[in-house]
């Protein structure tokens, strides 16, 4: 096939220009909105700028791995978010051909107590949280037989992200507070990018909505307590801290673990602990 990767330059883009190496059997166009060494420029909001790079590539599949991710500017420009993450994604399904799209745990309320169901309902409560939502929304609206992937707590060696900025601070500061409130699930972007390629390769094409994280659950600040450990940074004491010590702008969800049931049944496979995978990134880091 002839893949049209978009948003190449981020963490998961990144991570499936490596991966993409395994898999010779395709044509890879990896593009973003800023060119880079291997990648194309192309803007996912200009349908017309779209249409003509599927039909000059015959594009067979494309695959959404830009999105406007900064939560709390967000809040301050809607108009680019939703352009983005909601208006771009009528641009890409309406080409005719397969998309797989990259979302997130934010179109949830975050208030929940059990891993969230790809059937749970959705209420999402910032600005990233609506135009995500509404960027599936209009995908599947657009194209039925698309893929959707729900993610959560990326991290990659590529790019910045919460282990890097841990890392750093670590080596800086003797202390550092982070919340032991919020819960989720840490995911290595490679192994995202894996579970992308699952969806791409397998014998049937299976359309619908997936959630697709790391296994196991941690706190921030239990995933802080790993990063140091496995950087071999001693001199920096974590402090666990409450959600409202540390006075978010934009209020995050206090509980986003994913149920990743439908995605292994599907898919017959089994996913990597969140620890494995953050040792994995850490050996490159």
């Amino acid at each position: 096939m002839n893949i049209l990767i978009t948003g190449s330059n981020g963490q998961l883009g990144n991570e499936m220009r490596v991966m993409s190496a395994a898999h010779p059997k395709h044509n890879y166009f990896f593009t973003d909105v800023v060119d880079s060494e291997g990648v194309q420029v192309l803007d996912i909001t200009d349908k017309a700028a779209v249409s003509a790079f599927v039909q000059d590539h015959a594009i067979d599949l494309i695959i959404n791995c830009a999105a406007y991710t900064n939560v709390d500017k967000a809040e301050e420009d809607e108009v680019t978010a939703m352009k983005i993450n909601a208006e771009a994604l009528s641009v890409l399904g309406s080409q005719g051909i397969r998309v797989i799209h990259i979302s997130t745990d934010y179109v949830f309320s975050g208030d929940e107590h059990i891993p969230c169901r790809e059937s749970d309902p959705v209420a999402p409560r910032t600005i990233y949280g609506i135009t995500k939502y509404e960027g599936e929304k209009r995908l599947l609206a657009s194209c039925p037989e698309a893929v959707i992937l729900r993610t959560a707590w990326l991290y990659s060696s590529f790019g910045n992200n919460f282990v890097k900025t841990m890392m750093r601070l670590g080596k800086e500061r003797k202390e550092l507070g982070v919340v032991f409130d919020q819960i989720g699930t840490p995911t290595y972007a490679a192994d995202l990018a894996w579970a992308v390629f699952t969806v791409v390769e397998a014998p049937v094409w299976h359309p619908g909505i997936y959630h697709f994280t790391n296994e196991g659950v941690c706190s921030w600040y239990d995933f802080t307590i790993a990063i140091l450990a496995l950087a071999n940074i001693t001199e920096c004491q974590v402090r666990p801290i409450l959600s409202e010590e540390y006075q978010y702008k934009t209020p995050r969800p206090h509980y986003s673990v994913l149920d990743k049931s439908k995605f292994k049944k599907t898919f017959g496979v089994a996913i990597p602990y969140w620890m494995d995978g953050l040792h994995r990134c850490m050996q490159k880091l």
